[in-house]
């Protein structure tokens, strides 16, 4: 008499070969791991966008440019308020050397702001490259688990003298836990690096709109002067 094979999603991967069971917890520590970036970048991301509209709300609303950067400097700064803040102590640090042309004094300005712009895209970059690997690749590496398990069951079932369902069901069953693991792993990834990179890609739009309107402020400003 056959004794019932356990079926359950825990009893596949306890009764998966040792490579297989190596490929699931692979998928399952990137999954992790993914989740966990999923998480940080859309806290850091969100606040990153709340902090650019709130900036350039109070930007936009008259206030007075020196009065703002003295509420900007030495302060939590963050994405379009650190580029402000380049930029506008490069461009009194360059005012107040004698004999700087107006000109010189834009480059350098723009430059500063250029720079702090792709610090700030850097930072929000962070980590993204991760969860397009994990996207690209938990599929394949599934799918090598699910392989290397199908060969074992057709392989084990050469010593039988008889195949039936009850032979090859369990074996392929716990296969194909792997291609599960795989794609759960890699369908998250997919969706949030999609979702954040449109979200940098439009903050990044948003800084560089910044940077040339704000450098046409100061010219004017500088031009008076």
């Amino acid at each position: 008499m056959e004794t019932s094979q356990d079926l359950s999603m825990l009893g596949l991967i306890a009764n998966a070969s040792v490579v297989v069971q190596l490929v699931m917890a692979l998928l399952a520590f990137a999954s992790m791991v993914s989740w966990w970036h999923i998480f940080s970048k859309t806290f850091s991301i969100k606040q990153a966008v709340r902090r650019t509209l709130d900036f350039e709300g109070r930007f936009w609303s008259g206030s007075d440019i020196n009065k703002l950067y003295g509420e900007v400097q030495g302060g939590d700064s963050l994405a379009l308020e650190r580029i402000f803040e380049a930029g506008f102590s490069e461009f009194l640090k360059q005012r107040r050397t004698p004999g700087a042309e107006l000109a010189d004094v834009m480059d350098s300005t723009r430059r500063a702001m250029k720079a702090a712009s792709q610090r700030e895209l850097d930072h929000l970059d962070a980590h993204l490259s991760f969860l397009a690997t994990v996207g690209s690749v938990s599929p394949y590496v599934g799918l090598f688990g699910t392989v290397w398990g199908i060969m074992n069951s057709f392989r084990a079932l050469g010593s039988v003298g008889q195949a039936t369902l009850a032979h090859v069901a369990p074996g392929i069953a716990e296969a194909l836990v792997a291609t599960a693991i795989g794609l759960f792993a890699a369908i998250p990834a997919v969706i949030a690096y999609n979702r954040f990179a449109a979200d940098i890609d439009r903050l990044a739009v948003r800084f560089e709109s910044f940077i040339e309107e704000f450098s046409n402020i100061l010219q004017r400003q500088g031009a008076h002067k």
